[in-house]
């Protein structure tokens, strides 16, 4: 069954124009909206009674919804709702109703069907039937939810919860886990990868049976006399009991005819009842049946609601069924119900237009336009997917005589390949063209506070067989015939664009009201070009893009892949002279001081000697680079940092900053204008910085008369592109080398990169910087995904060509034959086809391939030359890439399975379940049977959901100031509004509920947090995939908290799942694995956690070194370990060396270093006591003295929470010393002798300076208030700033048992305790200056903000957009912190934070084995998620 468009899913990103109304209002809203709820009681329609919560500001028909998605009403539909006796009308609300109080009962009424409703009916009943398990999903090429197959166990019942028992002992009698030995395969050092074990298969339990058939009578449809009688249409049914019966379906409902096979007889059958519900009848002719939906409709209810739930948009899956031919089911296709197509195609653009003018006044109102749009988005997606499957395969015929190019018009879709203009590229610059389409058309869907009134087509793009289509939804008034479009009026044609003409209309004042909003929020500048007429045009967009009235009255904007300003270092025209400039000839007549000029004008922009070091700018494969979105957001914050320096400087040289920011003074005046001209601002007078889509493009003519902006807007783009390799990815090296955002596989590799605005064409540079590092050793895994990308994307370029030319029913054996040359060096069709032959000959399907196919002739040792020849084309590496991939295993460390799952992720191909040998080198490892399908790969805009974003953004903020309570509530507001919108079946629902999780988890809630854990781990296969990076993260926490509750097995399945996961998708060799091994060598007992606890220390060596926190935190884990063996010569061995790394990173005096030195003191003073009883008293003491050494449950659950980064302790010198200074006021207090108001706001929680002095001060120093103000600001941020080094941010060490020392249990609690804020803003006010003309003076407020005051800090839209921002910074964070996760990568440090904990954090170094911001491995997508 494939993954359904509900209308009554929905959700996305579109940003609407809505009231500027604070934050704490709107949740405020939410609250009102939730307690306008009341349980009422449902009855009726052969329904046992039930209660149900309804709100009073639905319609009757909402509540009519509500209830038929209710397990005890389903399939039953076509009811209405009854109060007192009266029947209620569907369009009423309910808080109108008299009589509807809390409590009180609602009675269902089965209404007469009409022939559209009984088959709807019929529809509901098949969706049933035919529920799918993961089975059926793997078969659909959907990721399915394997949660309740990976921890199932005989006793234990279901995993949601309901019913399973938290006692471990009912996990014991699972076969896997009696012994608590994990399979080998999962073992440190294993080589072994086997899929059989990632996926359930046929062995496992499959879908019940039903019927043996159901389907259309042949007597079907009803004769004229019967049909005007009621007789809607006649269905066959054959029981498993073999009996066949004849049905007709009426307005009543449905009841048994004594038609047979040789007869037709409409009368109805004796002592056969009508039925209005099709499964009731159903039950009574068929026990078996009855037994059947009895039995599935228990296990549905033991479910969970997003397990049941279709989502929006379907989650391809490389692998498939073990056996395809066993998993293929009688769907009851014959039923005809699903061949119904409407009378007409769907009007997508109208669905999605009118779904973007709902109101939005109120928060209902928003929810429900959100919801709309997820609704039309996701059903548009799914007919593009359809319809590139049908055109594919030759049903739809072209509308235009082009055969390079041809287009099609197939359910109400206008799809198109596009022209491979040479402009443009050719055949790369055609798809580049595309994509870019779709990302333009995201831009402006994603302006905040959307311009009303401006229209873009629904829009996607789908790759499919080698063929990427464009598809989309067809723009109003042009589908017409040329007479029509010819006779129209003015005001119905071209509004704006190079070609529109003069004109003047009240529509076209309004288009270009709208555009310029929309190019104030996108950064992009107003300029005039020249039209071919020599008419000069203005444009706020590319010179490509056209604005339209469309027939039903809209304002729409067309042809958007060049919204976006052009990559300089991969545009020609950027090292040359620019674009022509009209009337150029006559200026340079005669002017040899122009020419020099010009010379210099060339470079300037571009650092010295920038071409030499990074050989940019250089031509591409296409004539389409752009820059992202993110990258000039980057930019500009980047060139107003400078501003405000240049402003600064200037200021202190005239007199000093003091004195010039008097207010009239000429002298600021006259440095903001000098800055503003020194960084390339395009005002004077304010800091400015716009961009001409426009520059760099081939074929623009500019007027002469802006020579002088369009040099400057030629300097600022070649400014951002040397920004890119200068800045930005240096930026990301530093990042990982630090362990923050570890990607795991291609696609966290790709939103790791896209989040710094830096496009996947400069993988090739990316890859220098890493190998130029001075620690590229430590970012060999980093080196490994970046090299296997380039061979994918490279492959998937060849592998579209290679296709193109395969007939249909050779599909399955050319793409094996191309994975088998990819995979197999030198590998030869030769052998290969002697084994199709012989296969096809014992099968009796002829001779096999023949050997004058073109595809067959390819070899491995051809293929990786094309991909060799790729890669240096478009990424510029040479000699990287080896003679064949098995240079890649043996110099990079690659996994071919690896390999095989990134390739099949992008081209949608689907692979059998089954173990592949890849390291034959004689034999085909892949064979045509092994490929099961080929899936359309689409991508498509995300729509909004606003205010659940904000909700969740808020949360985050609350949680970076410590303030659990208020981030908790905000956390269930978001929950409960993603709900409403997408059911939670969208990535960020399912990063709202895993950090909801860990502030319930904090809280001291574990079930409620593991409950809440279950939701986001099913969510995340789902909707992401289920071996994402996401969901190997989920499994972990999902691990952690069930090992909080006591199910011991089921935490240790979790983790393993997890490993098992991680060394599939990238192997053994990433920091992260050393996290997971440091749980499992927690949770698991004997040899297994002493070996899982020695790889995660050999791991964290080899990445971080000897004098580093991860190796002396796993030192003090196996320090432990050996303790509980007795072993204590090898714990004191592993404790002095992470005694000497605390010494050494921290000094003697740490705090950790003493509790380092005081466990070793302990560990040597029990093997002196051992030794001794031993000589003395003999071996049998030697047990009970290793019971005494054991440590308790709640301690290793607390280096589980710190392990997992769900919670870590920074520690560090400033902390130290900001707490000893805390005393020292709170004693001066004490005795009165304070007299500074600063410190006695500061003993308060509250440090508040007058904010006008402290901007000054803060512009004058250049430094951020939380840094420099180690007295007057919140110190918590300079200990985040100490943490980010890695220096001093380690809680100290404890004994065995977690007990902290005399000293530290004396000690004072820390900031966050006392309430102080704990830095994720800054404490005082900071000048912004003006950027892009809009006065930006800000100030933050004090530490002890109002609710009010941080809810309105925490939702701007940027933020809700891309968290990790600010979640990932270390100078906003602190101590005790819940570490946020940032979703589709791992990130190998435990963030700092900012959560309440009564433990000092010198308390729990022996429950931890990640701090600092430096093990902690949150995954972070995309959904969607990166294009």
């Amino acid at each position: 069954m494939r993954d359904k468009v509900r209308r009554t899913g929905g959700g996305g990103r579109h940003q609407t124009k809505t009231d500027a109304a604070p934050a704490f209002k709107e949740l405020v809203d939410m609250k009102m909206v939730d307690d306008t709820s009341f349980p009422v009681k449902i009855q009726g329609a052969g329904v046992e009674p039930f209660e149900m919560q309804v709100h009073r500001f639905w319609l009757v028909q909402d509540a009519i919804m509500a209830v038929l998605a209710r397990e005890e009403v389903c399939p039953r539909s076509s009811l209405s709702m009854a109060l007192a006796g009266a029947t209620l009308d569907p369009l009423t609300e309910l808080q109108s109703l008299k009589g509807l109080k809390p409590g009180a009962t609602l009675r269902l009424v089965e209404e007469p069907y009409s022939p559209r409703s009984a088959r709807l009916h019929l529809c509901r009943v098949l969706e049933l039937l035919r529920e799918s398990g993961p089975q059926d999903a793997l078969q659909e090429g959907r990721s399915p939810s394997l949660l309740e197959t990976v921890a199932h166990t005989p006793d234990s019942g279901s995993i949601n919860g309901k019913n399973l028992k938290r006692s471990s002992s009912n996990t014991k009698t699972d076969p896997a886990s009696q012994d608590g030995c994990p399979p080998e395969y999962l073992l440190p050092g294993s080589l072994e990868r086997p899929l059989m074990a990632l996926l359930p298969h046929s062995s496992q339990p499959e879908r019940p049976s039903y019927l043996r058939d159901v389907s259309l009578s042949c007597w079907n449809p009803p004769p004229g006399n019967r049909k005007l009688q009621g007789d809607f249409l006649y269905i066959t049914v054959v029981t498993l009991e073999g009996s066949r019966h004849d049905i007709t379906s009426c307005p009543r409902g449905f009841y048994v005819n004594k038609s047979t096979e040789e007869s037709f007889d409409f009368r109805p059958a004796q002592s056969t009842p009508v039925f209005h519900c099709f499964t009731d009848l159903l039950c009574h002719i068929s026990p078996a049946f009855k037994q059947a939906l009895t039995t599935l409709k228990s296990n549905r209810s033991h479910l969970l609601e997003v397990e049941v739930l279709p989502t929006p948009y379907r989650t391809l899956n490389w692998l498939g069924p073990s056996c395809a031919s066993k998993t293929h089911k009688n769907s009851f296709s014959r039923l005809g119900v699903d061949d119904q197509a409407t009378t007409q195609a769907p009007d997508w653009n109208e669905e999605l237009q009118a779904a973007r003018d709902l109101p939005q006044g109120s928060l209902e109102e928003r929810l429900q336009r959100d919801r709309a749009l997820l609704q039309v988005n996701s059903a548009f997606v799914w007919a593009v997917t359809q319809g590139a499957e049908t055109v594919m395969d030759g049903f739809v015929e072209p509308v235009n005589g082009n055969p390079e190019d041809p287009a099609f018009l197939w359910g109400g879709l206008f799809m198109s390949q596009g022209s491979a203009s040479v402009t443009l590229g050719g055949e790369r610059g055609r798809r580049a063209a595309q994509r870019l389409e779709l990302a333009g058309v995201q831009a402006y869907n994603d302006l905040e506070g959307a311009p009303q009134g401006l229209h873009t087509l629904p829009t996607a793009t789908v790759d499919y067989r080698g063929v990427r289509l464009s598809a989309q939804g067809l723009a109003p008034g042009l589908e017409g015939s040329e007479q029509n479009q010819e006779s129209s009026s003015p005001s119905r044609g071209l509004l704006y664009g190079a070609n529109a003409g003069p004109q003047e209309s009240p529509h076209r004042r309004q288009l270009l009201q709208l555009l310029a909003q929309a190019a104030k929020a996108l950064s992009l500048q107003r300029h005039a070009v020249v039209a071919p007429n020599g008419h000069q045009v203005p444009l706020f967009t590319s010179v490509d893009a056209q604005g339209l009235l469309g027939a039903d009255g809209r304002l729409y904007l067309l042809d958007l892949f060049r919204t976006l300003p052009a990559d300089a270092n991969f545009c020609p025209e950027a090292e040359g002279e620019g674009p022509e400039l009209a009337g150029e000839e006559e200026v340079k007549d005669g002017c040899c001081e122009e020419e020099e000029s010009s010379k210099r004008v060339k470079s300037e922009g571009w650092p010295e000697n920038y071409h030499t070091e990074s050989g940019l700018p250089r031509s591409f494969l296409h004539n389409l680079c752009r820059l992202r979105r993110e990258l000039l957001q980057a930019f500009i914050e980047h060139k107003h940092t400078q501003f405000t320096t240049r402003v600064r400087e200037l200021m202190d040289e005239n007199g000093g900053f003091e004195e010039c920011a008097t207010a009239g003074d000429a002298r600021s005046t006259k440095a903001v204008r000098a800055a503003c001209k020194d960084v390339g601002s395009l005002s004077e007078i304010i800091f400015e910085m716009r961009f001409n889509p426009n520059t760099f493009s081939t074929g623009v003519s500019f007027p002469s008369c802006d020579s002088k902006v369009t040099k400057l807007h030629e300097k600022l783009l070649r400014e951002a592109a040397a920004f890119i390799t200068k800045e930005q990815i240096p930026s990301i090296v530093e990042c990982w080398l630090q362990g923050n955002d570890v990607p795991v596989d291609g696609a966290s590799l790709k939103q790791a990169l896209h989040h710094k605005g830096v496009n996947l064409r400069y993988l090739g540079h990316m890859l220098d910087a890493v190998s130029h590092s001075e620690r590229k050793e430590h970012l060999r895994h980093i080196t490994r995904l970046i090299i296997g990308e380039i061979v994918v994307r490279s492959t998937r370029r060849i592998f579209n060509s290679f296709l193109q030319g395969v007939e249909v029913s050779s599909l399955s054996g050319a793409v094996s034959h191309f994975l088998c040359c990819l995979l197999v060096p030198h590998f030869s069709p030769t052998s290969s086809g002697e084994d199709t032959k012989k296969k096809s000959r014992r099968r009796g399907r002829g001779a096999g391939v023949s050997e004058s196919t073109p595809w067959s002739t390819l070899t491995g040792t051809e293929l990786w030359n094309l991909v060799c020849q790729d890669a240096a084309e478009t990424y510029a590496i040479t000699e990287r890439l080896g003679p064949g991939p098995n240079h890649l295993v043996e110099r990079y460390g690659l996994q071919k399975i690896s390999l095989l799952r990134e390739f099949c992720l992008k081209t949608g191909v689907q692979l059998r379940l089954r173990d592949y040998c890849l390291d034959n080198q004689s034999k085909a490892p892949i064979g045509p049977d092994d490929v099961l399908n080929i899936f359309p790969v689409v991508k498509h805009v995300q729509m909004p959901i606003t205010d659940a974003s904000k909700a969740f953004h808020a949360a985050q903020n609350f949680i970076q100031k410590g303030l659990l309570e208020q981030a908790h509530g905000c956390l269930k507001e978001a929950s409960y509004l993603f709900g409403r919108v997408c059911d939670e079946l969208h990535p960020d629902a399912c990063h709202c509920l895993s950090l909801l999780a860990k502030v319930t988890f904090i809280q001291g809630q574990a079930a409620e947090a593991r409950s809440i854990q279950l939701k986001a781990v099913v969510i995340s296969e789902r909707v992401l995939g289920f071996d994402h990076p996401n969901t190997i993260q989920q499994y972990v926490f999902l691990g952690v908290y069930m090992y909080a509750g006591g199910e011991n097995v089921l935490a240790q399945k979790c983790l393993l799942r997890a490993r098992h996961l991680i060394l599939t998708i990238h192997g053994e060799d990433h920091p992260y694995t050393a996290t997971l091994d440091g749980c499992l060598g927690l949770v698991l007992t004997g040899e297994q956690a002493e070996q899982f606890l020695q790889n995660a220390l050999r791991i964290n060596t080899s990445f971080f070194g000897a004098m580093d926190l991860h190796t002396a935190l796993n030192q003090h884990l196996l320090s432990q370990c050996m303790c509980t063996k007795g072993d204590y010569r090898s714990a004191m061995n592993y404790e002095k060396e992470a005694f000497t790394a605390f010494s050494s990173m921290f000094g003697d005096d740490h705090p950790q270093t003493h509790c380092s030195s005081e466990f070793l003191r302990t560990i040597t003073q029990q093997a002196v006591r051992v030794e001794r009883s031993l000589r003395q008293a003999g071996p049998d003491q030697t047990e009970q003295t290793v019971e005494c050494l054991t440590p308790t449950t709640e301690t290793i659950l607390e280096q589980l929470v710190l392990v997992t980064g769900i919670k870590t302790n920074a520690n560090s010198n400033k902390l130290q010393e900001f707490k000893k200074k805390l005393l020292e006021l709170k004693a001066a207090e004490a005795k009165k002798l304070i007299d500074s108001p600063v410190n006695s706001k500061m003993e308060k929680g509250e440090i508040m300076c007058d904010q006008e002095v402290v901007s000054l001060e803060d512009i004058k120093s250049g430094e951020s208030p939380a840094v420099e103000k180690d007295h007057n600001g919140p110190e918590i941020q300079q200990m985040a700033m100490a943490s980010e080094g890695n220096s001093n941010t380690e809680p100290p060490v404890t004994d065995h048992t977690g007990q902290p020392s005399e000293q530290i249990q004396n000690e004072e609690k820390t900031p966050i305790e006392n309430g102080l804020h704990s830095g994720s803003d800054p404490a005082e006010a900071e000048l912004k200056g003006t950027v892009n003309g809009d006065t930006n003076f800000s100030s933050t407020e004090d530490d002890t903000k109002t609710p009010m005051a941080d809810e309105e800090e925490g939702v701007s839209y940027d933020e809700a957009e891309e968290p990790e921002m600010t979640l990932n910074k270390k100078e906003q964070s602190s101590s005790n912190e819940i570490s946020p996760g940032v979703n589709g990568t791992l990130d190998a440090h435990a963030a700092e934070s900012e959560t309440e904990n009564k433990e000092d954090s010198a308390d729990v170094i022996s429950k931890s084995t990640m701090v600092n911001g430096s093990e902690h491995s949150d995954i972070t997508v995309n959904g969607e998620a990166g294009m």
